[in-house]
């Protein structure tokens, strides 16, 4: 507890800082932790309040809150676009139609209206709700900075370059790179499949006939490869759901990384992370001997990569809007 109460503090050093400068973007953000102190001072514990009580219910929920707000700030910035409900925005692109949470947001979104309206953005919930997905699960806090506002633009045309999790080591980092986040925040973010699932659909094909050869992906350790067959029959339920993290599903922890230097990796986009040179060592890094030190390790980077990323292109001052419903615009 003592780490992790170290790791918190540093990171709040970190985060008072009122403006953050990404030079790779050209971007000054300002953005800042305690930002509705004033304006409605009970607003990150109503959000906290709110997750926790659906986690209770379904803890899968973390990773569905950490993958929303993750797809959210990766289209148009962290401006909870994604939320939006209608036939063309950013929620009804292939890549987000299996996105889950929206219910815990606007759950949230009631309760913060009823008692300060339209002072909390949705965006700022989603980034708040995503911090306290990772805490709920055995992983670090961090201070969110706030101040964000809701963009008044979502369309799915706009999400066709989200990550896959077929892309290849440098097709990830080129989509990284074009939100200024390198090669360590791309390992680091991808620690968040520690409490992941996904479908059958996305992973069988490395069972059977991988790139047409009739055979298994050779990445795949062969004895993992009888368990994955059996979870994910051939001609079987392509929605039938796989953990990311054969070890600890549900604990936000750096066992994923172990699984990647072991042959034990799911998605190919996270497995090749192990195979290629230069994600190679930071995989290492976080898989590691010495359990403590490497959870230690990992704990402490992830927060900032999440800081970094909850930062990228968002709305602030007088841009965009705060919703009073976050699935429509005002």
């Amino acid at each position: 507890m003592e780490a992790l109460y170290s790791v918190v503090s540093l990171l709040m050093l970190i985060t008072i800082t009122n403006v953050i400068i990404f030079p790779a973007l050209g971007q000054i953000v300002s953005l800042k932790t305690g930002f509705y102190s004033s304006s409605c001072p009970k607003a990150e514990s109503i959000v906290r309040s709110t997750v926790e009580s659906h986690f209770n219910e379904d803890s899968t929920l973390a990773a569905a809150l950490l993958r929303l707000h993750f797809h959210d700030c990766f289209v148009q910035g962290c401006d909870a676009s994604v939320l939006i409900d209608t036939s063309s925005s950013e929620r009804k692109a292939v890549p987000n139609l299996g996105l889950r949470g929206f219910q815990v947001i606007d759950d949230a979104k009631s309760q913060l209206e009823a008692l300060c309206p339209g002072v909390v953005s949705c965006a700022d919930i989603l980034a708040l709700a995503a911090r306290d997905s990772v805490d709920l699960s055995g992983g670090p806090s961090w201070g969110v900075g706030t101040g964000r506002r809701d963009g008044r633009i979502s369309l799915s045309s706009e999400a066709s370059n989200l990550p896959s999790p077929f892309d290849s080591v440098a097709i990830q980092q080129q989509k990284f790179a074009a939100k200024g986040l390198d090669d360590h925040d791309l390992v680091t973010l991808v620690g968040a499949h520690s409490i992941g699932q996904t479908d059958c659909l996305f992973m069988r094909y490395r069972l059977y006939n991988f790139t047409a050869s009739g055979t298994a992906d050779p990445t795949i350790r062969q004895a993992f490869l009888g368990t994955l067959q059996s979870l994910c029959p051939k001609d079987g339920d392509g929605s039938k759901r796989v953990a990311l993290d054969k070890d600890s599903q549900f604990k936000f922890d750096s066992s994923f990384f172990k699984n990647l230097r072991n042959g034990n990796g799911i998605l190919e986009s996270d497995q090749r992370l192990w195979g290629d040179s230069s994600t190679r060592r930071i995989v290492d890094n976080y898989a590691g001997n010495v359990r403590g030190l490497l959870g230690f390790r990992f704990n402490f980077e992830f927060p900032k990569a999440m800081i970094k990323m909850s930062s990228i292109e968002v709305k602030s001052g007088a841009q965009g809007e705060i919703r009073k419903i976050c699935s429509k615009f005002n």
